[in-house]
């Protein structure tokens, strides 16, 4: 019950819905995180489910600091 109710929140804020959250965490866990084909792919997904536009060079950046882990330990505190 309470997935179910953490998914109609999440769908109600995002208009994303459970079966493509689900998809998505499945590419996060089975994709390799440092190959910028899947990062690149993975922001694109990202971009379409959310109607923000990404451009190619906000796409590199991400994809470089991801690449070269530059990702902030602390990111939860970020939000």
């Amino acid at each position: 019950m309470f997935k179910d109710t953490f998914f109609k929140k999440v769908e109600d804020r995002t208009n994303v819905n459970k079966e493509t959250i689900l998809s998505l965490a499945n590419k996060l866990q089975n994709g390799n995180m440092k190959d910028e084909k899947t990062l690149s792919e993975l922001i694109d997904s990202l971009s379409n489910m959310t109607g923000k536009k990404v451009t190619d060079e906000k796409k590199k950046k991400i994809i470089d600091t991801i690449i070269n882990d530059k990702v902030p330990k602390n990111i939860d505190k970020m939000i």
